[in-house]
């Protein structure tokens, strides 16, 4: 299998926070350590309702090594924790 297909076809991890301000520091973290863009966007889960169940999810599509970002998604997924969220690559 391709490297490519393990670790999704665009190589971008989405990592999602709760809030907002956790949001803008762990990309801003993110981006002191070479990864980008690291921008970050509201985003309603399929099924809200709700605005403030709206999460925030940082992009981010290229690692410091410059390749994708999906090849740190462990690493990617173990800050989000720290901060109640999840990472995931598509």
């Amino acid at each position: 299998m391709a490297a490519t297909e393990q670790t999704g076809a665009g190589g971008t991890v989405l990592v999602t926070l709760h809030d907002r301000e956790d949001a803008e520091e762990l990309a801003e973290q993110l981006a002191d350590q070479g990864y980008e863009p690291c921008t970050v966007h509201r985003d309603m889960l399929a099924g809200e309702d709700d605005a403030e169940d709206a999460d925030w999810v940082i992009v981010v599509r290229t690692g410091p090594h410059g390749g994708p970002a999906a090849f740190d998604e462990p690493h990617l997924a173990l800050l989000a924790e720290d901060y109640g969220g999840f990472a995931v690559a598509e």
